[in-house]
């Protein structure tokens, strides 16, 4: 077991390699294509790192918000992919969960938190151009809205009363986990958008290069 959860973290890195090589080099693939390995790339990490993440409790740590932002951000072509993509991801982890574990898959309010993560492609669809300043203040954009929302349903599922001290109540409590959420979303958006960035900069030198 410790061997194998070893190995997650170098094989999802393997994948986003792959995923960013293919979608900085338009000429590798047709543009569908690339597209959709992006996507199911994309799907399988966020599905890993949730199932991995919660066998070792590490909370809100997922950067889900991060990963629906790179699916806007990359998928541009194909709306409707780039929004399922963060949506499949979720859902694959919570039907595991829901089969599987003791944890819950499926519960009230539950709505909100797939809500939030659309709301992120979204922003993800809005960026014009990656750059690192941009990449930086939309993922805490991203991260601030799945804030915002997902606990948005944790109190509308009347868990801390109908009342305003159960709103404040509500936000209050999840602040910690905003924290880990940020964090979880930095670091995942770093790497994404990093990785997918040196690998357009390496294949535009080549392009250059082949030009001369």
């Amino acid at each position: 077991m410790q061997v194998a959860a070893a190995l997650i973290p170098k094989t999802i890195l393997f994948i986003l390699i792959l995923l960013c090589i293919f979608a900085a080099n338009t000429n590798i693939m047709k543009r569908n294509e690339i597209n959709m390995l992006i996507a199911i790339s994309l799907v399988a990490i966020a599905t890993i790192l949730r199932i991995v993440n919660s066998g070792m409790h590490l909370y809100n740590f997922v950067p889900m918000a991060a990963i629906g932002l790179f699916s806007g951000a990359v998928i541009k072509d194909r709306r409707m992919l780039a929004f399922l993509v963060p949506l499949a991801g979720q859902f694959a982890a919570d039907v595991y969960f829901q089969l599987f574990t003791s944890t819950p898959g499926f519960y009230s309010g539950q709505f909100f938190n797939y809500a939030a993560l659309a709301g992120a492609a979204a922003l993800g669809l809005s960026m014009k151009q990656i750059k690192p300043v941009s990449v930086l203040a939309y993922v805490f954009g991203a991260s601030t809205l799945f804030f915002i929302v997902s606990n948005f349903g944790y109190f509308a599922s009347g868990y801390n009363g109908y009342t305003f001290s159960g709103f404040a109540k509500t936000y209050i409590d999840a602040i910690p986990f905003f924290k880990n959420t940020m964090i979880g979303d930095m670091a995942g958006g770093v790497v994404l958008f990093g990785t997918f960035f040196m690998a357009q900069l390496v294949f535009f030198k080549k392009a250059e290069k082949s030009l001369i």
